[in-house]
């Protein structure tokens, strides 16, 4: 089997692991870029808060580069899933809550600790763009929001010669999608034999969105 990854080459290591463990290989065709973008006061101020929510791996990664991450006394860490978790706890961060089940904003948003936040700060370290409920239930729950933006999103363009491999790639392959901004440069980039072909191919995806 090869699982088609969608993912910028920097998230691809775990699901490359993954992959192997099951006698798959993974073909990278990545339709999004990710840089840096440096939140000078705003990070600060997030990392202050009562509670820190990251919202992904490289929300992780790209504030690390900027500050040290360190839990302060009182304070609580929260992930959007286990794959953010466990790049939080390889930079040192052990005590972060994540979802009971799920691994995206809503199921986040549904932990007991996030219910009632009246009265506190809550810094969210994440990227421009995106649906923004983590933001709007901070607001609709009595929170302060400290939002930095620490990294960013751009398409990425796909080579002509990883098109003529997608092409060449076996019957048993499988598209993995943990993205719809992702698969919406995906399409959008493809012709129309290159859509025929997806169009044939099994899909995964993280979340019925």
């Amino acid at each position: 089997w090869y699982v088609i990854s969608l993912r910028p080459q920097e998230g691809l290591a775990s699901l490359r692991r993954a992959a192997r463990k099951h006698g798959a290989t993974v073909f990278a065709l990545p339709t999004l870029r990710l840089s840096s973008l440096d939140a000078h006061a705003q990070l600060s101020a997030a990392l202050r808060a009562d509670v820190v929510i990251v919202t992904s791996p490289a929300a992780a990664r790209h504030a690390h580069s900027q500050r040290e991450l360190r839990q302060k006394r009182r304070q609580t860490w929260f992930a959007v899933g286990a794959g953010t978790a466990a790049v939080l706890r390889r930079i040192g961060l052990h005590d972060v809550h994540t979802p009971a089940q799920g691994n995206d904003s809503a199921a986040l948003l549904r932990h007991p600790l996030l219910a009632d936040l009246r009265g506190k700060s809550i810094g969210v370290l994440t990227a421009p763009g995106g649906r923004d409920l983590i933001a709007a239930a901070v607001r609709a729950r009595g929170g302060t929001l400290l939002r930095a933006d620490v990294y960013q999103r751009a398409p990425a363009p796909i080579a002509a010669h990883r098109w003529r491999r997608l092409q060449a790639l076996l019957a048993t392959s499988a598209v993995f999608m943990s993205s719809a901004e992702a698969l919406d440069n995906l399409w959008r980039a493809a012709a129309a034999p290159e859509r025929a072909r997806l169009l044939r191919m099994a899909c995964i995806t993280s979340s019925p969105r």
